[in-house]
């Protein structure tokens, strides 16, 4: 039996009844009387059970009255807030690029960055990332001196990790060359690979585009001059008259007696 999508249980017990009444099933199935003794729930949510221990409560009082519903928002989970997440948020949005940095998210517990001190940004054994100006920051709005305000303790923060981008990025470079200077090759950029592909991609579109503009100047011509398509047909399927006939009507019809040298 094949029955409509949502129908309920107990109307599948009232089919099958209607279905053998008229013939049409043979037999019953097995859960037949299963079902017929046992009729199934429509209500798939569990109720409470029955406390004994507690003595009765007098109700009477409620009747009438009102029942409170719960609201639609009982079984969803709380929201948690952190102070961090606002200051993430801020800093996030200011250096988006940051998120594009690789990250390692492996921890020993969830409270790793209790363990380093945050009177200073860079911390040994970590990368400078936004999570360490996120943490400096609220070091200086906790423990900081004078207790710096949030935009204070933001641009604090932001200076020394700028500080120690620029420094780690002059290192980079030195040793770069210095590995240069020395035979090492280090092939093409990031930057250099995808501007040659970008050239790539504009010179495969710029022959395209000429291709389009050709067709284009054609059709104009064509409708400009369109005696000139007949000519050129006319030229491709050998159908002009050779050189030296004339081009009237009368000579393209009178057939041209072969001349006879010997004489009659």
């Amino acid at each position: 039996m094949i029955f409509s999508q949502g129908v309920k249980p107990l109307r599948v017990y009232k089919e099958t009844a209607q279905l053998l009444r008229l013939g049409i099933l043979g037999k019953e199935p097995p859960w037949y009387q299963v079902v017929a003794s046992v009729p199934p729930s429509t209500i798939l949510i569990r109720t409470t059970p029955v406390e004994f221990d507690k003595p009765p409560q007098d109700n009477s009082k409620a009747v009438g009255k009102n029942v409170k519903k719960k609201s639609k928002r009982f079984f969803r989970p709380r929201n948690i807030q952190y102070p961090e997440d606002d200051l993430r948020k801020k800093f996030f949005a200011d250096h988006p690029w940051e998120l594009a940095r690789p990250r390692i998210l492996v921890e020993d517990s969830g409270n790793d960055s209790l363990s380093y001190d945050w009177s200073k940004l860079q911390q040994p054994g970590r990368a400078v990332d936004g999570e360490s100006v996120v943490q400096r920051q609220m070091w200086l709005m906790e423990e900081g001196n004078g207790n710096l305000s949030k935009s204070a303790a933001y641009d604090v923060a932001r200076k020394e990790f700028y500080r120690l981008r620029m420094r780690s990025d002059i290192e980079r470079r030195i040793a770069a060359e210095e590995a240069r200077s020395v035979g090492a090759f280090f092939g093409k950029t990031h930057l250099q690979i995808g501007l040659e592909l970008e050239e790539k991609s504009l010179l495969a579109w710029k022959i395209k585009a000429q291709e389009a503009v050709a067709k284009r100047q054609q059709r104009i011509e064509a409708m400009a001059n369109p005696g000139s398509i007949d000519a050129d047909v006319g030229d491709e399927d050998g159908a002009t008259d050779p050189p030296g006939l004339a081009s009237t009507p009368e000579a393209r019809t009178s057939p041209v007696e072969p001349s006879n040298p010997q004489g009659p």
